[in-house]
């Protein structure tokens, strides 16, 4: 399908054919009809993607600063290249449209194939011919509406949320500052609730399209005294708010909004400006400001977006979605002339020529739309062919491992893991399948896979494919890996192995040796931890070990923390630790004991601080202290062990000190080496006998019960048995 994709490294609009996306739970896949190009919004990001490295920095200089940070710790190198490869990724641009729904996802109720809807959120309701839109982005097309005066939607919204911010009630008199698209849009809002409105901009026709579509004065500084109109205009009062809908990088529209404010007046600002405020005025006249976030609760919010989970409209009366069905029905009601906004049409395979059209002010433009063509018509996308029954496939033997299909594409597989397999010699790259089309054709794009997919399934059907690399979210990996050895695939996946013992009972039972499964464990792959193993090889005692962790604070919020999607930190990435642990004893866990903090938190939880003891099976002994509250300018990692007179440490893996018969050896390097790339070397061009693989498994299986046993000693304040 055709969608519209900007680089953000050197700021250029391009037209791809990427693939479609897949119907997912929770959502819609809608056949675009019409989308609206939010000029502003997008002519700032392109306008930034324009800019050289020096500039981006200068404009994001808090960017800069955690670069510098995480350099300090990894080095210089490794945090270019990821800083290179964030800048490479395409970005999907628009994030409001309408078209009709093709299929509906699972847990969704309401809809229908052939319903219209208006769809909105940035990343889902782009300028493509397919969409997927979780539930409560969508919302159904009143009678009367059409398709491209849906696609005003979440410009609507954001409008709507401007105005309600600004708690202006019937009769108040409010200014507004830029009469763009946006602008024009809280002009006829304001109109239509029965509010005096001013308007102001630079340019003399927008003010009179303001005019015509309700604004009582529409004004040009510079021409004439604004101060003096707004006086006028309010008995000498001032405006009751003043909405900034401009976008500009000075602080004069907040000047002008401190100037013509009454007192105790609220301000918004809905679009961009420098907020560089005057405290005497604010001081004197107590004036209230607020930054209007996007299209109203749920906004950015995960949780409401992602997840579909609702507000009650008791307590919140005005969510996005409701914002979008009542602005829907505005249009319904003609209380919106959008015919009136609409100055240029593009058809999707010429929306170059819109882009053009912007950036080069070749004429003045207000609302630029791009159609589709609909469902029934020719030249629409078409239904994606069935995925057949997959044919099971060879064993670990080398040629049938070499074929790659990869299943998931974040930033750490593309920063981390697909540079490292670019150099492993002899691979074939068959497929990649991500959730997105864009993210999808970029990987195979960049990394020079044959085909490019938005369905993992095709991956697991193709008999040549041998191998599955799997770097999805934590909650998908069980699945996958059970589909995968189904398929007769070897199997890699990123850790965490699962999330419930009742999936690794599954695992393992599925596992029958015939095929290669490794999990991400990349640390025991680190040259300086096989340094340091290698010089403990001969011991004839246990060891003793500590693992001090100091992983950094991560916002509540974030996926990782969801126990149905990340399973938290526990989960997610102690494992990594513990499995370092067994790797260096040479013996499976058989006991656990975990301990948290208490008492009052803050913004901490109890599972991002512990510390955890594990006994094994040869009378090895091993503490992990995982904390998120320490100082990020401090050593991340830092393993010790102890045995027979000798002593290794391995600091953030960049430095390892061995202690053996009173000699110290010690090596620094540059750079982090955690193992990635002789990890994906075993498993892809390695030889395996079976014997070997299934020892293998046995570890990462001991690995992940013990971090599971981990989070029910954390829970029941117990030790436990691993069996």
């Amino acid at each position: 399908m055709k969608q519209v994709i900007q680089s953000y490294k050197n700021g250029k609009i391009t037209l791809e054919d990427v693939p479609p996306p897949a119907v997912k739970a929770g959502g819609l896949l809608v056949h675009n009809v019409a989308s609206l190009i939010s000029a502003g919004t997008e002519k700032l990001m392109i306008e930034m993607g324009r800019k050289s490295l020096v500039g981006k920095a200068r404009a994001r200089p808090d960017l800069v600063r955690q670069a510098w940070a995480k350099a300090q710790k990894e080095g210089f190198v490794s945090v270019f290249k990821e800083a290179m490869n964030r800048l490479d990724e395409p970005v999907p641009l628009g994030y409001s449209a309408a078209g009709m729904v093709r299929e509906v996802g699972a847990g969704v109720n309401g809809y229908q194939p052939g319903d219209r809807v208006a769809v909105m959120g940035a990343g889902f309701a782009s300028h493509a011919e397919l969409l997927w839109v979780p539930e409560n982005l969508c919302v159904p097309i009143p009678a009367g509406v059409d398709f491209e005066a849906a696609a005003f939607g979440m410009l609507g919204c954001i409008a709507l949320h401007g105005v309600r911010e600004a708690g202006l009630t019937l009769g108040e008199k409010a200014l507004v500052i830029g009469l763009g698209l946006l602008g024009l849009l809280t002009v006829q809002l304001l109109a239509s609730q029965g509010c005096r409105v001013i308007g102001v901009d630079l340019d003399r026709r927008r003010c009179d399209l303001a005019r015509e579509l309700g604004a009582d004065l529409a004004l040009v500084p510079g021409q004439e005294n604004v101060e003096e109109a707004v006086a006028n205009c309010t008995g000498g009062l001032g405006a009751d708010a003043v909405l900034i809908v401009s976008a500009g990088q000075d602080n004069r529209p907040i000047l002008l909004a401190e100037a013509v404010a009454r007192e105790r007046a609220r301000l918004v600002l809905v679009g961009v400006a420098d907020l560089s405020l005057t405290r005497k005025t604010f001081w004197e006249k107590e004036l209230r400001f607020s930054v209007s976030r996007a299209s109203g609760p749920g906004s950015l919010a995960p949780l409401y977006e992602a997840k579909g989970f609702d507000y009650p409209v008791g307590y919140v009366r005005w969510t996005e979605r409701r914002n979008l069905s009542a602005f829907l029905d505005l249009i319904a009601q003609g209380k919106m002339k959008l015919e009136r906004l609409i100055t240029h049409r593009f058809d999707i395979n010429n929306a170059l020529q819109a882009y053009d059209l912007i950036l080069k002010n070749q004429e003045p433009y207000i609302g630029v739309l791009l159609t589709y063509p609909e469902p029934d018509q020719p030249g629409a996308v078409g239904k994606p062919a069935p995925v057949g029954t997959p044919f099971l496939s060879t064993s670990f033997a080398l040629p049938s491992r070499r074929s790659l299909g990869l299943i998931g594409g974040g930033m750490f597989t593309r920063n981390i893991l697909l540079p490292a397999l670019k150099k492993l010699p002899g691979l074939e790259l068959a497929r990649a399948a991500t959730t997105t089309g864009v993210s999808a054709h970029q990987i195979a794009k960049k990394y020079g896979f044959a085909q490019a997919s938005t369905n993992y399934r095709e991956i697991l059907q193709d008999s040549a494919i041998g191998s599955v690399l799997i770097t999805t979210r934590h909650n998908s990996h069980a699945e996958l890996v059970l589909e995968a050895l189904a398929a007769g695939k070897n199997v890699f996946v990123e850790k965490p192995l699962c999330l419930t013992e009742e999936d690794l009972h599954r695992i393992i039972s599925a596992y029958d040796g015939a095929r290669l499964l490794m999990v991400g464990f990349n640390r025991r792959y680190s040259p300086m931890a096989m340094n340091l193993k290698a010089a403990l090889a001969n011991r004839t005692t246990p060891l003793v070990m500590t693992f001090r962790v100091n992983a950094g604070y991560i916002p509540l919020d974030q996926w990782v923390h969801d126990p149905q999607v990340g399973g938290g930190r526990l989960l997610g990435e102690v494992c990594h630790f513990i499995d370092f642990l067994g790797y260096m004893a040479d013996s499976p866990a058989v006991r656990v004991c975990a301990a948290a903090i208490s008492g009052v938190m803050g913004r901490y939880i109890p599972e991002d601080n512990l510390t955890l003891t594990l006994n094994f099976q040869d009378g090895s002994l091993g503490t992990i202290l995982y904390t998120a509250k320490g100082s990020k300018t401090f050593s991340r990692e830092r393993f010790e062990v102890y045995c027979e007179d000798s002593v290794g440490v391995i600091e953030d893996f960049r430095q390892i000190h061995i202690i053996q018969g009173g000699r110290r050896q010690t090596v620094r390097k540059l750079s982090m080496d955690m193992g990635y790339a002789n990890e994906l070397r075993a498993f892809f061009l390695d030889h395996w006998e079976p014997a070997a693989a299934a020892r293998l498994f046995s570890s990462y299986a001991n690995s992940t019960q013990a971090t599971l046993k981990a989070l029910e000693s954390l829970r029941t304040r117990q030790p436990v048995p691993i069996s």
